[in-house]
C-alpha cells in the first residue's frame, strides 16, 4: 500500500467510496466521474503504479482482475450487450491515479464516442 495513493485509502476504508465487489486480491468501486452510464474501477489491492509495472509474480492477479470484470458485468447486466475494458498506463495515457486498475464501461453503445473522437 501507498499512504498517498486514493485507491489505497479506498481499499483501506479511509475513504468513502460505493464499492460494488471486493475479494482478497481486488475490489471495485463506481467512478466519481463516470464516463458511461456503468463505470466501475477495478483495483487489486496490491498497490501497483502501472501496467508498466507487472511482474511475472503478478501474472494471476492480472488474470483475476479480468475475471472480476466479467463478475461485476454480470451484476450490472452488461453480458449480453457488451462492455468495454480500458486500463490507462502513464501520464500521457489519460492515467490520473497511480495504481493500476481496469476501467469497465457499459450502459450504453461506446463505439460512437471513438468515432466522434471524444475518447472512452
Amino acid at each position: 500500500m501507498s499512504a498517498d495513493c486514493i485507491f489505497c485509502k479506498i481499499i483501506k476504508r479511509e475513504l468513502d467510496a460505493d464499492i460494488v465487489y471486493e475479494d482478497e486480491y481486488a475490489v471495485a468501486f463506481k467512478d466519481i466521474n463516470p464516463a458511461a452510464p456503468v463505470h466501475i474501477l477495478i483495483v487489486p489491492r496490491e498497490h501497483i503504479p502501472t501496467i508498466m509495472d507487472v511482474e511475472k509474480s503478478n501474472e494471476k492477479l492480472i488474470g483475476h482482475l479480468h475475471l472480476v470484470a466479467n463478475e461485476v458485468a454480470r451484476a450490472f447486466k452488461l453480458g449480453k450487450k457488451g462492455y468495454r475494458l480500458v486500463i490507462n498506463c502513464g501520464a500521457d495515457a489519460g492515467q490520473i491515479v497511480f495504481h493500476l486498475h481496469l476501467h469497465l464501461l457499459g450502459g450504453r453503445p461506446l463505439l460512437q464516442t471513438i468515432a466522434k473522437g471524444r475518447g472512452v
